[in-house]
């Protein structure tokens, strides 16, 4: 297409393959993408079908120049023209080398008086700047301060087990219900020995660190994965009897002609032979151990973790039936809010992880 006479000189269509018109239309479409880059596709897609460079100009809010200019660049370079260059700035005063020499010591190697590695120690050893050591830390997601528990199943048919529960959650069966069931033992009513000083501006709620202790409680729960809802009992006591309680108690509770299927761990009072004669009788209930050490299969694990946060650890009660009292008014109002657990690791991808934590095992002195 020409441009009006006495405009400047005519202006030949940039030829732009279908490959790159495709990428250009994916980048000016983007929302994450620098808005200068998605601004230079435009510029290359515009003139790719024709356009002068001051139509393309007054399109994109810049100047015929610098239509021109990236014209050019994607000319000479391609997409990878329409980036921006590496800009000059003070040269780097650590090489490859020595960077990996630095990840290696610490990734590798234990500090002789110390069982984990510092930046001060790191750049002592390595004789980098402990400013330039925590920068190469901070990159490289290093984190040698901080240490996470875990602890492997020993059970001989975690395989099967860890396939059928998560086979629960990701399809569950079709006129049934699946429970995940466990017991939060030793819940203590603990009352603070002065007030709970409110938060303020500028500074945190304050509560002391001594308490008078009151008694305890033992809060039994299921949760339904479908839905979220919860259904909970306080016992005094943590044994089979009160597991049976709790078990008429979801029997009452769920509709006659629904299957039930509850997930539990390995813990002895759910294999008590007075529990098993019960589900005997009640044969709409299928029970599911978690393999040993593993709880965080169960999803009620992840229940306990925001009652304990949001309704216990902070609170001061006088007596177990203040505690008790608080955790009825929790689990009600959670009720009435519910939201369930979405589960998206496969069996597969946990058993993958599992085996890439064994083969790093092998490599210790363990």
């Amino acid at each position: 297409m020409r441009e009006v006479a006495g405009m400047g000189r005519p202006n030949t269509a940039l030829v732009v393959s279908e490959t790159d018109r495709e990428q250009l239309r994916s980048l000016v479409r983007s929302q994450s993408m620098p808005h200068a880059l998605v601004r230079r596709a435009r510029i290359v897609l515009l003139s790719g079908e024709g356009k002068s460079n001051r139509e393309v100009a007054r399109c994109c809010g810049v100047t015929a120049p610098a239509v021109s200019h990236w014209r050019r660049r994607y000319q000479e370079r391609g997409l990878a023209g329409l980036h921006d260059e590496l800009r000059p700035g003070r040269p780097r005063t650590r090489n490859d080398e020595q960077v990996a020499e630095l990840i290696t010591l610490v990734v590798r190697r234990k500090p002789e008086h110390a069982t984990h590695w510092s930046v001060r120690s790191a750049a002592k050893a390595s004789g980098i700047p402990k400013s330039s050591v925590g920068r190469y830390f901070a990159l490289f997601g290093l984190q040698p301060h901080r240490a996470k528990s875990f602890k492997l199943s020993t059970d001989p048919f975690f395989v099967e087990k860890v396939r059928d529960i998560v086979g629960l959650y990701l399809n569950p069966p079709d006129k049934a219900l699946v429970l995940c069931v466990d017991e939060k033992s030793q819940v203590q009513a603990l009352e603070r020995t002065q007030p709970v000083l409110p938060m303020g501006l500028g500074y945190v709620e304050g509560v002391t660190h001594d308490y008078y202790r009151h008694g305890t409680t033992t809060l039994f729960a299921a949760l339904d994965i479908l839905d979220g809802a919860v259904i909970t009992q306080c016992k005094p006591r943590h044994r089979h009897q009160e597991f049976l309680s709790f078990l008429r108690h979801l029997d009452a509770s769920i509709p006659a002609g629904l299957e039930v299927h509850l997930i539990a761990d390995n813990y002895g009072t759910h294999k008590h032979p007075r529990v098993k004669a019960w589900l005997a009788r009640h044969r709409r209930y299928h029970l599911h151990y978690t393999p040993t050490y593993s709880s965080w299969l169960n999803q009620v694990e992840r229940w306990f973790g925001l009652i304990t946060q949001q309704a216990i650890r902070r609170g001061s009660f006088r007596n177990v039936r203040e505690l008790v009292q608080k955790i009825d008014a929790y689990v009600t109002n959670y009720n009435l809010h519910r939201r369930p657990f979405v589960w998206t690791a496969t069996a597969d991808s946990i058993l993958g992880k599992l085996q890439r934590l064994c083969k790093v095992i092998n490599g210790t002195s363990h």
